[in-house]
């Protein structure tokens, strides 16, 4: 069967691999979606903690299946999207409900071979049906369960206004749950299309360049009470430290994003808003649960973030382009037929 490897960083390449013998309690499924990711832009860049190369990236995914083990509730033929964090169940993050960050855990497309191919088996864990969504829209599902996590783990109320650091997908998940939960939120990002594409979308309550006096335009934007809650997707190191600064007195900031730095702030900043500081990783089946429920009844929005589209033949070519920010990529989804 035909798969894209990344052989290194800043090189994929199209191989032929033999197509997966499904094991025991293993579900086949053909793939007929994959979203691009920034793990995968970063994998892609080298910038992507807990990566090995060579790798086929690639973990949102939905697809139809092929094959499922004996006694399953799965059927051949059914559309399905898959949850691409293989957890052990034994640890303690497992034993506290917390696959999400399970100590053993294992990605598909991060710590093991992703869904950049024609056929994937997964433990049948890992599938679910979402009847009524198409496969593009299945293909957003894991993408968008990452900023609904990152609001849950906030615990965002309508009291609250949330500021987005970043426009990007994940940004724009965490800011479509944080509407959900009825709150203001503020959108800063570098570039002017993302957040023109934010308040024409979204009607968002304001919108910060980064380029700009951010606690300037923050302190304007909130009448001097600065943000409740900020989340962080944007990879940057200035960005997650400029947080501690721009919080409101009883904040919380959420680090959604993961880079290869340390990060400092200043204790005294730090301990005279009574910060709380949450990391967010990856997402649970909860979230997940949530995520379709919400793409069903309208109130988030999947197919709006797709910017650009390819067919499978197509995405070695294209791929360098996605990760310019100067050709407008806010999601991209390569098909297969």
């Amino acid at each position: 069967m035909k798969s894209i490897v990344c052989l290194e960083p800043g090189k994929l390449e199209s191989q032929s691999i033999d197509k997966p013998t499904p094991g025991a309690g293993e579900v086949l499924v053909k793939i007929k979606a994959i979203g691009i990711c920034g793990t995968d832009i970063h994998a892609y860049g080298g910038n992507q903690p807990y990566f090995q190369y060579p790798r086929v990236l690639g973990h949102e995914l939905s697809g139809v299946i092929e094959s499922v083990p004996e006694g399953s509730d799965l059927k051949v033929g059914q559309a399905v999207y898959v949850i691409p964090y293989l957890s052990c169940g034994e640890c303690v993050a497992c034993r506290k409900g917390k696959t999400n960050c399970c100590s053993n855990i294992e990605v598909i497309g991060v710590h093991r071979d992703g869904g950049m191919c024609e056929y994937l088996s997964v433990p049948e864990s890992a599938v679910v049906t979402a009847e009524g969504l198409e496969f593009s829209e299945m293909a957003l599902i894991e993408c968008l369960a990452i900023g609904a996590h990152a609001v849950r783990r906030a615990e965002i109320s309508s009291d609250d206004t949330v500021l987005v650091l970043g426009a990007g997908p994940i940004g724009i998940g965490a800011l479509q749950f944080s509407q959900v939960q009825g709150a203001k939120v503020i959108v800063s990002d570098l570039s002017e299309d993302k957040l023109k594409f934010c308040r024409d979308e979204f009607n968002v309550a304001g919108t910060v360049n980064g380029k700009s006096d951010v606690r300037a335009e923050l302190e304007k934007l909130t009448d001097g009470d600065f943000p409740s809650v900020i989340i962080d997707c944007t990879g940057s190191v200035k960005a997650m430290q400029s947080a501690f600064y721009n919080l409101a007195h009883g904040g919380k900031i959420v680090f959604v994003s993961v880079v290869k730095a340390d990060i400092t702030f200043n204790d005294p900043e730090f301990h005279k808003r009574e910060t709380t500081l949450l990391g967010s990783r990856n997402a649970t089946k909860e979230d997940f649960e949530h995520v379709v429920s919400c793409m069903k009844d309208g109130s988030v929005k999947g197919h709006s973030i797709v910017t650009h589209k390819a067919k499978f033949d197509d995405m070695i070519e294209l791929f360098p382009t996605w990760v310019n920010p100067e050709t407008g990529v806010i999601k991209a989804v390569v098909e297969l037929d």
